[in-house]
């Protein structure tokens, strides 16, 4: 599976790839205009790429065709997961890390939020190189069961950045915390961040993420 890019460089010859996943239901175009918001100046020039999830069936929507990076089955979003197509996103994922890599880049960052969130955790735990960072916004950890025995120990390094609503009603608060606290029992040093809000991201959030790229980048 070869996934369709939109890609936004903030300056030439960019040596950081951000390669940021979109929610369930929405596409690439859905994060195009954080990147003016972020407020970046001083960090290095960065691509950043945003996938569009493929098109599938998705069964708690009624079995509804739209963008998605995996099913889901039902509200329980722990249980009966889609392991074949969160692992088919996952090879298509690293795909696209590849390509940059072959392009120059000298750090990548995963980003994600939602669905998007638990793919950034799901690619970049498992990768044998340690990645400049991995943003996780409102999203968890899938396939957790599995992590134990696939995560590798080059990630452990990885700067990890959650943060999630309080007020979340798509993906509950205490899911979220569940993965952070699994994260960190298996050595991951987590920034946890919390903030009064729904299934959404908030002027806080965005002032916090800026942060969080000039340091790991600089």
């Amino acid at each position: 599976m070869t996934l369709t890019t939109i890609k936004l460089e903030t300056a030439p010859n960019p040596t950081v790839s951000v390669i940021w996943m979109h929610g369930l239901g929405a596409d690439g175009r859905d994060f195009v205009p954080l990147v003016k918001e972020l407020d970046l100046q001083g960090c290095p020039p960065i691509r950043f790429i945003f996938p569009n999830a493929p098109r599938i069936p998705v069964t708690i929507n009624g079995g509804f065709v739209m963008p998605a990076w995996y099913d889901i089955k039902n509200a329980d979003i722990a249980t009966r997961e889609d392991e074949a197509g969160i692992r088919a996103s996952q090879a298509a994922i690293e795909q696209l890390m590849h390509t940059e890599q072959a392009l120059g880049a000298e750090k990548i960052v995963l980003a994600g939020f939602s669905q998007g969130c638990a793919m950034t955790l799901q690619v970049g735990l498992r990768q044998t190189q340690k990645l400049a960072g991995l943003l996780c916004l409102s999203g968890y950890l899938p396939l957790h069961q599995t992590l134990r025995a696939e995560h590798q120990s080059a990630s452990l390094g990885t700067p990890i950045f959650m943060a999630h609503g309080n007020g979340d009603k798509i993906v509950p608060l205490q899911r979220a915390q569940q993965s952070r606290d699994l994260l960190t029992t298996l050595g991951y040093n987590v920034e946890w961040h919390e903030y009064d809000m729904e299934h959404t991201l908030c002027f806080e959030e965005i002032r916090d993420i800026s942060t969080w790229f000039k340091r790991i980048l600089k």
